[in-house]
C-alpha cells in the first residue's frame, strides 16, 4: 500500500479520536465548565450533527475543487476545530469546536473512499478502503482510552491539544504523499444529493442505521458516569474500561463483516441487533457489579459496531436497485443516518438522565435497538416479496 493511504489512514484515526474521546471526558468537561452531565452529553449530539450535515452539503458544495486540495484545507480546518476546544473558556466556544470538527469529518469520508482507491489498482480498490477506515477502529481501541486517560490526568483541554498534533501530522503527510492528479468523479448538485431520499426502500434502511446507533449511544453517551457513579470505578480507570471496549469493537467489526459476507446482511443484521438490545439490559442488570459490568462492556463492543458492514452493504444493495445512479451518494447518505443516530441518542440520553436517572438509559436504549430490529425484519420481508432471489439474505 502507498504511503500516501497510510497518510490518510492517520486522518481517519485523528478523526475518529476526536469523535469517540469526549465520551470518556463528559465527567470531567462537565465538572471543568460547571455544565450537567446532559449538557456534556450533548457535545456528542452536536460533533455528530455536524458531520450529518458535512456529509451531504459540503461534499456537494465542494465537488469542484481538486481533491488534494479540498483534503488538506478539511485537515487544517480540523486541526484549527481542536485547537479551538483546547483554548475553549466557556461551553458555548466548547460546542462551536465540536460543530466545526464534525463538519469536517462528514466530508472527508465522503471523499476519502474516492481519493484511496485512486491510489491502487483496482484489484486492490476494497482493501485500500478497509486501511483507511481501520483508522477509526484504531483509534477506538488507542486513541480514545489513550485521550481519556490523558485529559483525566492533564486536564480535558489536553487531549484536544495532542488530537490537533495528530491533525497536522496527517496534514504534513497528506501534503507531502498524497499526489496533485487525483481525478474527480462528475460533480453532484444538492438535488442529486437527496434525491435517494425519495426511495422509500432507501428510507427503511436509513431508519434502521438510525434507529440501532441511536439506541446504543443513549447508553454509551453516559457510560463514563455509569461506571463512576454505579459501578464504583475511579475516574482513572475509566480509560482502562474504554481499551477494553475498543479491543472489543476491533473483534465485532471483522466478526460482523464475515457474518454480513456468510448470511446475507439482513439476517446479520437482525443476529447483531438482537446482540445489542441483549447487551444493553445486560448493562442495567450488572451495572452495580465491577465484575459483571465489565464482561458486558465486551459483549457490547463486539455487537456495537459489528453492524456497519452490514448496513453499508445492504444500502449499496438497495441502491443499486432504485437508484443505480446514486449508489456513492446512497451510502454516504448512511453514514450521515449513523451519525444522525448518535445525535438522537447522546440528546435522547440527556432528557433521560435528567427526567428518570442514568439508570433508565440502557433499558430505552435496548426498546429503540429492538425497533432497528422490527424494521430489518420488515425489510427482508419485503425483499422476498420483491425479488425471491434476495430470500438468502432473510431467514
Amino acid at each position: 500500500m502507498p504511503l500516501a493511504l497510510w497518510a490518510l489512514t492517520l486522518s481517519a484515526f485523528a478523526i475518529g479520536t476526536t469523535e469517540f474521546v469526549i465520551v470518556g471526558l463528559i465527567p470531567t468537561i462537565a465538572a471543568s465548565l460547571h455544565v450537567s452531565l446532559p449538557s456534556a452529553g450533548l457535545l456528542v449530539s452536536l460533533y455528530a450533527l455536524g458531520v450529518a450535515i458535512g456529509a451531504p452539503v459540503l461534499t456537494a458544495l465542494s465537488s469542484r475543487l481538486p481533491r488534494k486540495t479540498l483534503l488538506l484545507t478539511l485537515m487544517a480546518l480540523f486541526t484549527l476545530g481542536n485547537l479551538l476546544a483546547w483554548q475553549a473558556p466557556a461551553y458555548g466556544t466548547l460546542a462551536i469546536a465540536r460543530v466545526l470538527t464534525g463538519l469536517t469529518h462528514g466530508v472527508f469520508f465522503s471523499i476519502g473512499s474516492t481519493i484511496a482507491t485512486s491510489l491502487v489498482p483496482r484489484q486492490k480498490a476494497a482493501s485500500a478502503i478497509a486501511l483507511m477506515f481501520s483508522g477509526l477502529t484504531v483509534a477506538l481501541v488507542t486513541g480514545v482510552p489513550l485521550g481519556t486517560f490523558i485529559g483525566q490526568t492533564f486536564g480535558w483541554q489536553t487531549t484536544f491539544l495532542a488530537v490537533s498534533g495528530l491533525g497536522l501530522i496527517a496534514l504534513a503527510g497528506s501534503w507531502l504523499l498524497v499526489p496533485d492528479n487525483i481525478a474527480r468523479t462528475a460533480p453532484t448538485s444538492l438535488l442529486g444529493q437527496f434525491s435517494v431520499l425519495g426511495k422509500p426502500r432507501l428510507l427503511l434502511v436509513y431508519a434502521m442505521t438510525a434507529l440501532g446507533y441511536g439506541g446504543s449511544f443513549i447508553a454509551f453517551t453516559y457510560l463514563a458516569p455509569m461506571l463512576e457513579q454505579v459501578s464504583g470505578f475511579k475516574a482513572s480507570a475509566t480509560g482502562v474500561l474504554m481499551l477494553v471496549y475498543g479491543i472489543s469493537v476491533a473483534v465485532g467489526n471483522v466478526w460482523g463483516g464475515r457474518l454480513a459476507d456468510r448470511k446475507g446482511p439482513v439476517r446479520a443484521l437482525q443476529i447483531i441487533f438482537a446482540g445489542l438490545a441483549l447487551a444493553l439490559v445486560l448493562l442495567a442488570l450488572t451495572a452495580s457489579s465491577q465484575w459483571l459490568v465489565v464482561l458486558t462492556i465486551l459483549l457490547w463492543g463486539a455487537v456495537a459496531f459489528g453492524n456497519v458492514a452490514g448496513l453499508q452493504l445492504y444500502v449499496v444493495q438497495q441502491a443499486q436497485r432504485d437508484a443505480p445512479h446514486a449508489v456513492d451518494v446512497a451510502s454516504g447518505l448512511n453514514i450521515a443516518a449513523f451519525n444522525l443516530g448518535i445525535a438522537f441518542g447522546a440528546w435522547a440520553g440527556g432528557l433521560i438522565v435528567e427526567a428518570m436517572g442514568i439508570m433508565a438509559t440502557p433499558w430505552i436504549g435496548a426498546l429503540i435497538v429492538l425497533l432497528a430490529l422490527a424494521l430489518t425484519t420488515w425489510s427482508g420481508v419485503l425483499d422476498r416479496r420483491a425479488s425471491p432471489t434476495l430470500a438468502n439474505c432473510t431467514p
